[in-house]
């Protein structure tokens, strides 16, 4: 038996490049066989500053990006477990970061997390158990980062409007010998639905259980024809 998971999404009331909100977001996953969804809303100066948040005090902007997970789950209802978890883009840096395991705690503990860069964080985010993966990591604009701060790498998003260099990522992966890959849609609107993720062995409800299954390895990857509607 095996479990189908979401790792990377977005929604409108947190992202504010996605389209969908969490209500219509539970709607496009109906029947498409998924368990749960990981919400990995975006964590970047750009969320903050288009609702006004530019400024704010670093505990309203988490106020604010928790409100996207509360609103997901309360959407999802029984039908999906959700997860929190994050995609970081740190000041004046390219690249966006995909890390499993975080907690509200942990985003109130350690101040503005956007401005600490990869190498800093990804201290912080091992000495806290987190795991931390570069997103679409050959996609135009990216940089390829030290692998060794890295515990993986996101070898196929399935965005269809962005080339991610999928084939390469899942090259690189295997040349710097690391286990922990992983696949996402990269959901942001209706035409995202259902492209990527992971087959778990298990049902996954916690944090603690999402590490422990990534590390473990024990797990397929969903991969899809991407159907491109926009070129780069």
């Amino acid at each position: 038996m095996e479990y189908l998971y979401e790792m990377h999404a977005h929604t409108v009331e947190v992202s504010t490049c996605a389209v969908a909100t969490a209500e219509e977001m539970i709607k496009y996953y109906d029947g498409k066989g998924y368990t749960g969804i990981v919400s990995t809303n975006h964590m970047n100066s750009s969320t903050f500053s288009r609702v006004g948040l530019a400024d704010a005090p670093w505990d309203k902007k988490v106020d604010h990006f928790l409100k996207g997970y509360e609103i997901l789950k309360a959407a999802a209802g029984d039908k999906y477990k959700v997860i929190l978890s994050m995609e970081i883009n740190f000041y004046n840096h390219p690249n966006d970061y995909l890390v499993y395991g975080i907690t509200e705690e942990f985003l109130r503990s350690h101040g503005d997390l956007m401005a600490m860069g990869p190498k800093k964080f990804s201290k912080l985010a091992h000495e806290n158990g987190l795991l931390m993966i570069q997103a679409h990591p050959f996609r135009r604009d990216s940089i390829i980062e030290d692998w060794k701060i890295l515990d993986g790498y996101e070898i196929f998003n399935g965005n269809p409007r962005h080339h991610s260099g999928n084939e390469t990522a899942e090259f690189w992966a295997k040349v710097h010998n690391k286990s922990i890959v992983t696949s996402g849609s990269d959901f942001h609107e209706k035409d995202d639905t259902a492209l990527g993720g992971i087959y778990f062995k298990k049902i996954i409800e916690t944090n603690e259980e999402l590490l422990e299954e990534l590390r473990k390895g024990d797990y397929r990857l969903k991969i899809t024809e991407i159907p491109y509607t926009r070129p780069e």
